[in-house]
């Protein structure tokens, strides 16, 4: 069978080239039929960790239209090419000006010098962010006479600076379509923004939030109606009435195993199921686990939904906002059509005249919402202007709805959003006319939504970005857009990763190619960024942030900046990065993404509560006992595989080069040893030189003796201290849930599971002694031929204690009995007669784990360690994708949620150079799969009393001991 190209690839056409889909970085490919598409893993790898492969294949099948290359537009554009959707076309009309320089981030002024038709000059840029997506441009009329018939080609249509009577015509054309073609409406007005779906009468969503589906062990079952299940004390089950969940393993009440049912929550460790009175009695052990079931979402045209709109509200300090705002903004609509052209910058009349449209509109909602002035003024005085970070916001938004549209993944938001950043203005003052005009420069749509003033106070802004992943490039984006360190006298900024770029980088920070790879993250970044904005000033660095580099990012270094922010996956580097801000009094805006999660949050010294203020509950250890000997699910076996590999090919060949440097001369080691001295480490040491392998069939004999310790005697040992019928002392089982017993394995090379570890493991011992070897010496039948000649040792039963207390940790050091240290005397005084103590062999290589070369053996060896030792229990196995996320902890990630966060920052940053007060400010959580939004006010730092009109911090900075006390 020949092997299949990548499925973004093999899954692209060639876009008509019409007036409605000009063809542009697009490559002749070969058609193939979707069963042999396959995901390109090192792109896609961190992605696949939140869609799932199904959502990633009807992805790769889908062709979406874009309309509008404005700064949102352009967002949406970015997002969707970087997800590997199969195709998009980009539409528009307009031709470029100077005032797009500061909104659209692939423009330059080329383009404007040019003219050019913005869709046309970003086509090379956006399709050049993943070469497996045909991105296509028009710039053909769209308006109420065009034939929309071009668009059932579509899955899902995107409209941006769209009015609103042509996209109610697009919409109904959609909505009565069969099937019906997915509608997405969206638009930035300054300060305000709008988000509009519409999915068709019965959306059918297969997965509403992308959880992993809860396992919970049982601990009881009552025989009544109905039944109550009681999970295992401590282990809350963190369900919800209404879910479904199916059973295994139960012993006794077999009756339920494979049954599904549908559960009613009395308590956090219990739950009611249906009548279980006609079956046996429950015995012991038994798991729930959730099934997931398809939920249909129902969705109203738009026609419909602007009379009676539903909405999702972000800021439940003002819930009545929404509905406010839609009312505001479909007098703008109205405004647009009556004088083709919106309101002026700050003109009184304008306002007054919208103001008017908003009242008479507001008495045909069913509702009738109240008007809020402010809204409809500032609507009105902003509208001409556009706030890029609000863009970036709900573009990121709008780009994971148009995913969810062609997937069915997730929960589709429920109709409208409304984002707003009024926040950014209200504590402007009274600032003249004059200050909110245009200038012809690239800030002309920026200055009119915060005026003059501010902007200039941003241009001679000193920044340190701290992480240039996918937050840091969305941040230099923002800067570039903004003008953050623009300023001729003032501003600069700097930014620090100590990062190479991987090829996984390019599924999400946007500033990388495919020939930046293994280039510096910083140095790339930064000269991507001036492509955007040639006047920024930017210095990258190649540094971490910690302790060691307080000499190059010392006080004065901290004194000198205006803002940090930080873009970091670590805890430990963000609050440390957080202790030196308070020490010098700086602001530090933070932020983190977890798949479609995300937050931000606002530091700033003497208003708001630090990082350092509030832990994150710790997480939660597996057990030393439950990773040595009762492993109950398949992330102990994993975590149990990659602490193997740790201590084989890192930990032992680590502490075996240390000790050959302390003691350079095995002679002298042998000596100091008869002498009675007690060197550290000594007697593991001499055991690796002893049993050290010196060619490739012994690096063999030594993974099969592996395999045999680990999946066998491990097994046989166990059961020979615990046999089946061990009672604990108030008569229960000692094998019951949530312990398994073992079972042991008889090797078998036709297995394959049997193959991946021996060849695995034998590679990685290959690799550390530095032994050679071929691909053919991999080939099962020389593997056949070195296992003919290995003695296995029959299983003899050892007198060694196993731990059984969950509370007890792992000992730090072994004891060494005597009998191993004549051992340890006599294999060294073996290995100097033989000559097997020169220089080469006191050397080890050290492997560093590393989770994203499929060609090293790492994640293979801990794949097959892992689902051999789940075997051996029972326990479900899991796939190398999913033991390579567990193994690695790696963060899922998806560029809609970064870009998201990125810009809700960025809103943050702004009232930060304004020197906004302290209710100004606010922090946000949100999870774009379900959809929420929230944002909620910072905590104000705790402060005492200590005489009437004095106040003192309840944090200060220690510089004796470098941290912030508490009082």
């Amino acid at each position: 069978m020949e092997r299949s190209e990548p499925l973004a690839v093999l899954s692209c056409e060639e876009a008509s080239c019409s007036s409605w889909g000009a063809c542009g970085a697009s490559k002749n490919l070969p058609t193939m039929t979707t069963e042999s598409l396959e995901i390109d893993d090192g792109l896609y790898s961190r992605q696949r960790y939140v869609l799932g492969d199904t959502a990633m294949q009807k992805m790769a099948k889908s062709c979406v239209f874009l309309s509008g290359m404005g700064g949102l537009g352009v967002e949406i554009a970015k997002n969707l090419v970087l997800a590997g959707i199969k195709a998009l076309t980009i539409h528009d009309t307009k031709k470029c000006q100077a005032w797009d320089l500061g909104t659209n981030f692939f423009l330059c002024e080329d383009d404007v010098v040019n003219e050019r038709n913005r869709a046309e000059a970003v086509l090379h840029r956006v399709a050049e962010l993943n070469p497996y997506v045909q991105v296509s441009s028009s710039s053909a009329p769209f308006d109420e006479t065009t034939d929309l018939s071009f668009l059932e080609k579509y899955q899902c249509v995107v409209l941006t600076e769209t009015k609103l009577t042509l996209q109610k015509k697009i919409n109904n054309f959609c909505h009565s379509h069969c099937p019906p073609i997915k509608f997405i409406s969206t638009d930035v007005h300054g300060i305000w923004s709008r988000l509009f779906c519409d999915f068709g009468d019965e959306f059918e969503v297969s997965d509403t939030t992308g959880e992993e589906p809860k396992e919970i062990f049982i601990s009881n079952i009552t025989q009544a109606n109905p039944g109550i299940v009681t999970c295992l004390e401590n282990h809350p089950h963190k369900l919800e009435t209404g879910q479904f969940l199916t059973f295994r393993e139960i012993n006794g009440m077999a009756g339920l195993n494979g049954s599904v049912q549908q559960i009613t929550v009395i308590s956090p460790f219990s739950f009611s199921i249906g009548d279980t009175t006609e079956l046996d009695p429950y015995l012991h052990g038994g798991i729930a686990v959730q099934v997931k079931t398809p939920k249909i979402f129902n969705f109203e045209p738009l026609e419909s939904q602007i009379k009676h709109p539903k909405c999702l509200i972000a800021d439940f300090s003002k819930p009545e906002a929404p509905l406010q705002i839609h009312v505001a903004m479909l007098a703008l609509d109205q405004f647009q059509e009556n004088y083709s052209r919106k309101p002026n910058i700050r003109c009184q009349q304008d306002s007054d005249e919208l103001l008017k449209l908003t009242i008479c509109i507001s008495e045909t909602l069913e509702e009738k919402p109240e008007v809020n002035a402010d809204i409809v003024h500032w609507l009105s005085w902003t509208a001409q202007g556009f706030l890029p970070p609000l863009a970036a916001a709900v573009g990121g938004v709008a780009s994971q709805e148009v995913l969810k549209a062609v997937t069915g993944k997730f929960s589709p938001l429920c109709q409208w959003l409304y984002l707003e950043a009024a926040d950014t203005v209200e504590s402007l003052g009274n600032l003249g006319h004059e200050e909110f005009l245009p200038r012809g420069d690239r800030y002309d749509a920026f200055r009119a939504c915060i005026g003059n003033t501010l902007c200039q106070k941003l241009q001679n802004l000193n920044i340190f970005l701290v992480g240039c992943g996918a937050i840091g490039c969305e941040m230099l984006k923002n800067f570039a857009l903004l003008g953050v360190g623009t300023g001729r006298e003032k501003g600069m900024v700097t930014v620090t990763d100590p990062d190479l770029i991987e090829k996984s980088n390019l599924n999400r920070q946007f500033l990388f190619r495919p020939h930046h790879i293994q280039k510096p993250k910083s140095y790339t970044a930064a000269e991507a960024t001036l492509k955007i904005n040639p006047q920024l000033k930017i210095d990258a660095h190649l540094n971490k942030v910690c302790p060691a580099t307080e000499s190059t990012y010392s006080d004065e270094f901290y004194n000198k900046q205006d803002i940090v922010i930080t873009a970091l996956d670590n805890v430990e580097a963000r609050r440390y990065v957080d202790s030196r801000c308070l020490a010098n009094l700086r602001p530090l805006l933070d932020s983190g993404t977890m798949g479609t999660k995300g937050h931000t949050e606002i530091i700033v010294p003497q208003l708001t509560e630090s990082y350092n203020s509030h832990r994150d509950p710790p997480e939660e250890e597996i057990p030393f006992c439950t990773l040595k000997s009762f492993p109950a699910a398949v992330e102990h076996t994993i975590q149990w595989a990659r602490d193997k590999f740790e201590s084989s090919f890192s930990h032992k060949p680590s502490l075996f080069n240390k000790f050959w440097q302390a003691y350079p001369s095995a002679e002298d080691v042998l000596q100091k040893i008869q002498n009675g001295q007690s060197l550290e480490g000594c007697f593991q040491v001499i055991k690796l030189l002893s049993r050290r392998p010196r060619m490739w069939s012994q690096c063999v004999e030594l993974a099969r003796l592996k395999f045999e310790k680990y999946f066998n005697h491990k097994a046989l040992q166990l059961l020979h201290c615990f046999p089946l019928d061990t009672r604990l002392k108030d008569g229960s089982l000692f094998w019951q849930s949530p312990k398994r017993p073992p079972s042991p394995i008889k090797f078998d090379l036709n297995e394959p599971l049997h193959l991946s570890f021996l060849q695995n493991a034998a590679k990685l011992y290959a690799t550390v002694y530095c032994i050679p070897f071929s691909e053919k010496d991999l080939s099962v039948d020389s593997l056949m031929d070195i296992l003919s000649e290995v003695k296995i040792q029959e299983f003899k039963p050892s007198n060694k204690v196993v731990q059984t207390d969950e509370t007890a940790r792992k000992p730090d050091h072994v004891p060494v009995s005597s009998e191993d240290e004549r051992n340890a005397v006599f294999q060294l005084e073996k290995a100097l007669s033989s000559n097997k103590a020169t220089k080469s062999d006191l050397q080890m290589a050290v492997l560093s784990f590393e989770k994203d070369d499929d060609s090293n053996g790492h994640i293979d060896f801990i794949t097959a360690a892992s689902n051999l030792r789940a075997k051996m229990y029972n326990i479900e196995p899991a796939d190398r994708f999913k033991t390579k996320r567990i193994a690695g902890k790696i963060i899922p990630a998806i560029a809609t949620s970064t870009a998201a966060v990125s810009g809700l920052v960025a809103l943050e940053m702004i009232k930060v150079a304004g020197g906004y007060p302290f209710d100004a400010y606010k922090n946000c959580f949100l999870n774009l799969a379900i959809p929420i939004i929230v944002f909620t006010e910072t905590s104000e730092v705790r402060k005492t009393e200590i005489r009437r009109s004095m106040e003192l911090s309840q944090q200060w900075w220690c510089r004796e001991s470098k941290c912030f006390m508490f009082l």
